[in-house]
């Protein structure tokens, strides 16, 4: 047996597949078989200078000096299984093996340090027969390997640390298998689990409980529990992580913290997962309907500040019997079914009585210590003499994951001995301070307190300001907000912007992430939940709260109506992206706009209003009709001034009356979303009542087309006909292009609904051309689908004896209709309510004249053509 390798090593890890049903099937086979697999794997390891490290049953842990020899051994132990004789009963024994190098720490024979999780999860992503190398293996081997032999590139895969996607390369030999299944990575289950910029240390006997809770079918609902910084949520990821491949629908991660009202949890959960509402039909039910066959976990993160939604989740639970919820909070929901799981923190040494100083590290919290003091300090390592000093520190901050990463982070700056003598004056200090909360978070609060008087001012001063945002925050915004020129009697920040960002972040007090495709490559900084209170108490004790909430509320407000003119143009997918990274900053503007009205404050009523306003077009193509026109309901239902309550008069007009005739506008069109004919209508009209006041002949048209739409929809064709053509004959004097579209479109539709196909398609053809022009694509798509419309509905005028052509006819509507959603589906675009419903019942008519197979035909045929291709074809003489 060699000797053990140390420091830079090539780990070979195995294991059989499908042993366990094998087992229980085949016993005493097994056992031969077994013993056998064992006696080839431990000759090929050792025969090619490996050392054997750990056995788990099936599974060989082996360590390498040289990747080549880990290679060799790899191959050799592939080839011998593959030739041996099995019994038969039991199967052929078919091992995966995975391969990657690094540097690890060493201690009673085992190996400890990253590369061995990361060997560990590249194994699980493989297959029986299968050897996969990481990208660092394949770099050292690829150009020693023996003839015949080749590496196969597999690309990038998440693996379920979590951490860094990893490079996958397989290794293909004559006469062994080469092909196998997609490998098990995260991208092969639905999910959103976020990329984390650290791994998770220890918490292996934490995740596999958790799992073992989950994987019981009496389990519907178990909440990780504790104090803030206990690494609940990092726990519930990882288990998360390691449950998808047992979970078909996948699992789906959902964000809380920066919610403050209960009644938007089932919103967040329907917008992470997709769902959007249905006319007429509550949230819930749309959901519960989504849900019910769905084999899935959600995973609730910080539920503790939303507790009173409790009961809807349980709602959740029961109408899908095959979902799942994972819950992290401080406070269990107590509802009845509900596992509690208190999560514990880190094993700790015996700070009296210390281990030796190479078994040290078997406790994950002088693992942690370790592994963050080396994220700041590359070479920092655990010695005879600060060896006392890291046991004692990871003791008195109680094992807390949060607090000893925030510690770690200044070894930078101090030894450990050092930092031990002021962390430990400090929380000496401190012990007779929040005397109401468990000791733990004492701990844990003194900790940040430590942390936070270590910064300079300038530090202080923006860790203080960046607490007004919510969720994330990009280097912008910051700079907009928390170093704004209005902040007169606050001041200017200190220090740049991005230069004490930078800081924070090296500090552990700020986390950074990638932004989305709507952020053109900025990052977004976001702080943890406990530090995120700390930060937001120092924030209302310096007095600079409300000048900055209302500097926060007005950067949104630009945002917002900066966006509006974007969510319908070529940029509108990067511009709904970018107001998606913002909805809670966007949510948290509007919080305080209500607040700030309630106590009279007229100029903050207007920016809510003008927010809303701004945004209706996200709330409509995201379909969050339900919470978009609650929102709206609430910036209405008072105006922060001396007006009467429902009233239009002249004190409407001079204080937010635009904003407000937008808002009233906005709210309607969602009303008119969700099928509320009778509410939309009411809110058309007092829109329009403000704006014949102000004299806005923009604002009247756009009300008089929205009215007309309402008539549409409850079958007053002429009364819809008459405010159409009023608002039509408003926008050509006007030369207001999109809005004769618009009412061209729109005008169509109802022409059509009275029968005279002709004039309708005239109405149409004429709108399609102008926002062709135009370059409206969203538009475009509208007038595709209104000219398929009329045409399905031309199909019922042809005669009996006119078969083929009726035939005919209803082919080309089901073609146009498949061109609209190819269309829409490359855009990422939706139809607004005027369009959507009618096409849908089009559809669906022209899907059952048709039969299955012809309209299938016709409907790809559409769908396949580009925009051009489809408006020649729309305009072509049928």
């Amino acid at each position: 047996m060699s000797d053990l390798p140390t420091r830079t090593v090539t780990f070979l890890f195995t294991d059989i597949e499908g042993s366990t049903k094998r087992w229980e099937q085949y016993p005493q086979q097994m056992r031969v078989a077994l013993s056998r697999h064992d006696a080839i794997l431990r000759t090929a390891i050792e025969e090619n200078g490996g050392y054997v490290f750990k056995t788990m049953g099936d599974a060989f842990c082996a360590a390498f000096s040289a990747p080549i020899n880990a290679l060799q051994a790899a191959i050799t132990a592939q080839r011998s299984l593959h030739a041996e004789q099995w019994i038969e009963e039991s199967g052929s024994v078919k091992a995966r093996m995975a391969l990657h190098i690094g540097v690890v720490d060493v201690q009673d024979g085992d190996y400890f340090g990253q590369p061995v999780n990361r060997v560990a999860r590249l194994l699980s992503a493989g297959h029986g027969a299968q050897t996969l190398l990481s990208g660092a293996t394949q770099e050292l081997v690829r150009d020693t390997l023996a003839e015949g032999v080749h590496i196969l590139d597999m690309g990038e895969h998440r693996l379920k640390d979590l951490t860094r996607p990893e490079h996958i390369f397989q290794l293909v030999v004559p006469d062994l298998p080469s092909e196998f299944p997609p490998l098990k990575t995260l991208d092969n289950r639905p999910n959103n689990l976020p990329r984390q910029s650290t791994s998770l240390i220890g918490r292996e006997t934490e995740i596999e409980a958790a799992c073992a809770l989950f994987r019981r079918s009496d389990v519907t609902l178990a909440t990780l529990t504790g104090p803030g910084g206990t690494g609940k949520t990092r726990l519930a990821l990882q288990a998360g992580a390691e449950l998808l491949e047992e979970f078909k629908d996948g699992v789906w991660f959902v964000g809380l913290a920066a919610l403050v009202d209960p009644a938007l949890v089932i919103t967040t959960i329907a917008q992470t997962l997709g769902v959007k509402e249905a006319a007429g039909q509550p949230l819930i039910e749309t959901l519960k309907g989504y849900l019910h066959d769905k084999q899935m976990i959600l995973l609730l993160d910080n539920f503790e500040q939303v507790k009173e939604a409790a009961p809807q989740v349980d709602a959740l639970l029961k109408a899908a019997p095959s979902l799942k919820a994972m819950v992290t909070s401080r406070l269990p929901l107590k509802i009845y079914g509900e596992k509690e799981y208190p999560v514990p923190p880190l094993a700790l040494p015996d700070h009296q009585h210390l281990p030796p100083i190479e078994r040290l590290t078997q406790y994950e919290a002088v693992r942690l210590f370790i592994e963050r003091a080396r994220d700041v300090k590359p070479d920092f390592e655990v010695t005879n003499d600060n060896a006392p000093a890291v046991a004692e520190i990871c003791v008195r901050l109680d094992g807390l994951p949060l607090a000893i990463e925030l510690a770690a982070a200044r070894t930078r700056l101090f030894a450990p001995g050092a930092l031990l003598t002021r962390l430990s004056s400090r929380l000496k200090m401190l012990t007779g301070g929040a005397g109401n909360l468990p000791a733990r978070q004492q701990t844990l609060r003194n900790t940040i307190e430590w942390s936070y008087d270590l910064l300079t001012e300038g530090e202080k001063q923006l860790f203080r300001r960046m607490a007004v945002f919510q969720g994330g925050r990009t280097l912008e915004g910051l700079e907009a907000v928390c170093d704004s020129e209005a902040l007169q009697v606050e001041g200017r920040l200190e220090m740049d912007v991005l230069e004490g960002v930078e800081s924070l972040v090296s500090k552990s007090l700020l986390q950074q992430r990638e932004g989305s495709e709507g952020s053109n490559g900025e990052p977004r900084f976001w702080i943890l939940e406990t530090i995120h209170e700390y930060a937001r108490e120092k924030l209302q004790e310096g007095g600079e709260a409300e000048p900055l909430e209302r500097e926060h509320a007005l950067y949104f407000m630009r945002l917002a109506e900066e966006a509006e003119p974007h969510l319908r143009g070529e940029k509108q997918v990067e511009w709904l992206s970018r107001l998606e990274d913002e909805y809670d900053n966007i949510r948290a503007a509007l919080w305080w706009s209500r607040e700030q009205r309630d106590q009279g404050d007229a100029d903050a009523a207007e920016i809510g209003l003008r927010i809303a306003g701004a945004i209706l077009r996200f709330w409509y193509v995201r379909g969050y009709f339900s919470e978009g026109r609650e929102q709206f309901e609430r910036a209405l239902s008072s105006r922060g001034t001396s007006g009467a309550e429902g009233a239009i008069s002249q004190v409407d007009v001079g204080v937010g009356g635009a904003a407000r005739a937008k808002a009233l506008n906005g709210a309607g069109v969602l009303a008119c979303a969700q099928g509320d004919y009778a509410a939309a209508r009411s809110l058309y009209e007092e829109s329009l009542a403000i704006r014949r006041e102000l004299e806005d002949k923009r604002g009247i048209a756009y009300s008089l087309n929205n009215l007309g739409i309402v008539a549409l929809e409850q079958g007053d064709y002429a009364a819809a006909r008459s405010l159409q053509e009023e608002s039509l004959a408003i926008r050509r004097e006007l030369g207001d292009k999109r809005g004769i579209a618009e009412s061209l479109n729109n005008l169509g539709i109802v022409v059509a609904e009275q029968g005279d196909y002709p004039a309708a398609r005239s109405l149409q053809e004429e709108s399609l051309a102008i926002k062709r022009e135009l370059g409206d694509k969203q538009g475009i798509t509208s007038s595709l689908a209104s000219l398929g419309r009329v045409v399905a509905r031309a199909a019922g005028t042809v005669g009996m004896g006119q078969p083929q052509l009726k035939q005919a006819v209803l082919e080309r509507a089901a073609t146009l209709f498949g061109a609209v959603e190819g269309i829409l589906e490359a855009m990422s675009g939706v139809l607004y309510s005027v369009d959507r419903h009618p096409y849908e019942r089009n559809v669906a008519a022209v899907r059952s004249a048709l039969g299955e197979e012809a309209f299938g035909k016709a409907w790809a045929e559409g769908r396949a053509m580009s925009m051009e291709q489809a408006i020649e074809y729309a305009l072509e003489e049928s």
